[in-house]
């Protein structure tokens, strides 16, 4: 009875954690750049109690023993990093990936501060003084481009409109008659091990202190974009890849498994409290 009051309380502890990230998930469903989160479970411990030899009867099929789980544990969160509906806004600061690409932000507003990713393209020029505009994702983070193999914000002098091709070159578009300037190329990386990728705030992901940046992502400028299938559009914005059918269908198997270790939580408890009225 003991074994089964923890096998159940735990897993009840896991599917709760299963449940908060499909309310997350379900929450994000409109989202733009949001990109659903999966959960890997994986046994606590599993224990194998020994048999009589008297058990070993002829057309047997399985060895000696009975196999004894303790429950099950959510071993980590994942990222699904694949591709959203791209939607058209015709609007000239939003842009979309296409593939396995991720836009670089800094979130403490200089080049020298933490290195963050998104997929959120919904971004916004904002005026910085003498009527030059800086590219900020709609949270304030600002967006990094690479001029001349140096890391640099997205600066788009007055007079000017922002055009992006899709392999990532910045343009400054001014008046007709007049050519357009070099703003460098926006910078992307391509997350290799997504799984190390951490979900930090405002639509980021962020790498762990303790774990080597550069063996999580890598940036995309120093590989041939076309081989790899990644493309940037303006005037798109990615919508969200959550599927609401597969989110609402896991949610019901969620909620009767929760149920099922509850009923055996509370079975457990009143055979135990049966055990402990009984008199000799």
């Amino acid at each position: 009875m003991n074994s089964s009051m923890i096998s159940a309380s735990v897993s009840m502890g896991a599917l709760q954690q299963k449940l908060d990230i499909l309310a997350d998930n379900i929450a994000n469903s409109n989202t733009v750049g949001y990109k659903r989160k999966t959960a890997v479970f994986e046994d606590i411990l599993t224990s194998l109690n020994p048999q009589e030899q008297d058990f070993e009867q002829p057309g047997r099929r399985t060895p000696l023993g009975i196999t004894q789980g303790w429950g099950a544990r959510m071993s980590s969160m994942q990222l699904d990093l694949s591709q959203g509906v791209l939607q058209q806004t015709g609007n000239m600061t939003d842009v979309a990936i296409e593939g396995n690409g991720l836009f670089e932000v800094r979130t403490g507003g200089t080049l020298d501060s933490s290195r963050a990713f998104t997929r959120h393209g919904s971004f916004q020029l904002v005026s910085t003084g003498g009527g030059d505009r800086t590219l900020y994702t709609n949270s304030g983070y600002p967006v990094v481009a690479e001029v001349g193999g140096v890391d640099s914000f997205i600066v788009v002098p007055e007079g000017y409109n922002l055009s992006i091709q899709p392999d990532g070159t910045l343009m400054g578009v001014g008046p007709q008659g007049s050519a357009p300037i070099d703003l460098g190329k926006l910078k992307m990386a391509q997350a290799t091990n997504p799984e190390l990728l951490q979900a930090i705030s405002d639509n980021l992901y962020g790498v762990p202190e303790n774990i080597n940046i550069a063996d999580v992502v890598k940036n995309v400028t120093q590989l041939p974009a076309e081989t790899l299938g990644i493309s940037v559009r303006q005037g798109f914005v990615e919508n969200s890849n959550v599927n609401m059918t597969d989110e609402m269908a896991d949610l019901m198997v969620v909620q009767r498994a929760y149920q099922l270790s509850a009923r055996a939580l509370s079975s457990s408890d009143q055979m135990m409290a049966m055990a402990n009225n009984m008199r000799a």
